[in-house]
């Protein structure tokens, strides 16, 4: 499927897909059905400096920009392999490079990078607040050179394979902040530690396998040094990661997209029915150009987010839509490559049922459509706040 890509990105785009060649489908499926996480494949994108793409090269990284960083998640999917299992690696580092500590960078990043520690997990949603927020309940509380952490998370996807986390909690009660926005704080929590002074991760078991855990704070201190920037300072620091974290998994999306419409095409050309190929009928060929032409829109969309990004713009609209068209889009391609295959879209060994329920996900998280439109007839149209 043709890309648009400079030659830089067309390289970066043939080493992902030579890598993710020695991952083929088997490997997903024995994953998938043991619900494991896929460390060797984490370690082999690890090696090749992929999940480093947006660390400085000061700090070890590969230095590269947003768009790139797009280019090797979307390769990913659309080479058949899932990314969530380390994508949270790459948008994570926006914020602790942008408020992290010259400490907290110069002794975590270079390691980050190497692989000697992952930094994977995002705690921020809990049970009682969902997409607010500001609701959050887990407390923070200073005591001398510690803080002492009280609460609970969910959702925190691949908390038992991480070393770090980025914890964001509230370290001054809501009715007493100077803002709705004010007295949340982030904290950089070394798991390791925390799981034998307070925390306790429980899985989830979803209908993907995509190592989602409960997390549990009891008591848990933690070094006043595991502070990220200011105190009372944690809502806006995440804001700007969570358009970073909006484009990539719209780009992973697109990927999908593209796998999906590449299998449907080829399983169209091959399969006959009563003496012709199915592919000869427009309503089987109908559905998947429509899904390529939707997949092309969205993919524009996705481009011009990331370079708004990458020269320093506020892309909150366009990570947005972006988001919002990209996992449409992808969603809609696994439902068509469903149909094309008919009953054997449902078998194992085809993968589309697998990346089916994978592709599913992206109109629900890391945000919800009706959360992006909330957005959008907010900020861009103007209309009157909905929630």
């Amino acid at each position: 499927m043709q890309n648009h890509d400079t030659d830089d990105l067309a390289e970066i785009r043939r080493a992902v897909a030579s890598l993710c060649e020695g991952f083929p489908g088997e490997y997903w499926r024995a994953k998938d059905a043991a619900r494991e996480y896929p460390a060797e494949f984490v370690d082999a994108l690890t090696k090749a400096g992929f999940l480093a793409a947006l660390i400085p090269a000061e700090h070890g990284g590969s230095g590269l920009s947003l768009e790139a960083a797009c280019v090797i998640m979307e390769e990913i999917q659309a080479s058949g392999c899932n990314g969530s299992s380390a994508h949270a690696q790459m948008y994570i580092m926006n914020t602790l490079l942008r408020y992290g500590s010259e400490a907290q960078k110069a002794e975590y990043l270079p390691r980050i990078a190497s692989g000697e520690l992952r930094l994977q997990a995002f705690g921020v949603s809990e049970p009682t607040s969902g997409t607010d927020t500001l609701s959050l309940k887990t407390r923070a509380v200073r005591d001398g050179n510690e803080y002492i952490i009280t609460g609970q998370k969910i959702w925190t996807s691949r908390a038992e394979h991480s070393d770090l986390m980025l914890l964001l909690a509230r370290t001054t009660p809501r009715e007493q902040a100077a803002s709705k926005t004010e007295g949340l704080s982030l904290f950089l929590v070394d798991m390791q530690a925390a799981l034998q002074n307070g925390m306790t991760v429980k899985p989830i078991r979803t209908m993907m396998n995509h190592s989602s855990c409960e997390v549990f704070f009891d008591d848990l201190r933690i070094p006043a040094s595991a502070l990220v920037g200011e105190e009372g300072k944690g809502f806006r620091y995440i804001l700007s990661g969570m358009n970073a974290e909006r484009i990539l998994i719209a780009a992973e999306c697109i990927g999908d997209a593209k796998w999906f419409i590449e299998k449907a095409t080829g399983y169209a050309k091959d399969r006959n029915v009563f003496a012709r190929p199915i592919g000869q009928n427009q309503g089987v060929q109908f559905p998947i150009a429509r899904a390529y032409a939707q997949m092309r829109a969205a993919e524009l969309m996705v481009r011009h987010a990331a370079r708004v990004y990458d020269e320093g713009g506020n892309p909150g609209e366009e990570a947005n839509m972006a988001k919002l068209l990209a996992s449409e889009a992808s969603w809609a391609a696994a439902d068509m490559c469903i149909q094309t295959f008919g009953g054997f879209g449902f078998a194992e060994e085809y993968d589309v049922e697998r990346k089916f329920r994978e592709a599913r996900l992206y109109t629900v998280a890391p945000i919800s459509t009706n959360l992006i439109l909330s957005y959008l007839a907010e900020h861009v149209l103007g209309l009157p706040r909905s929630y």
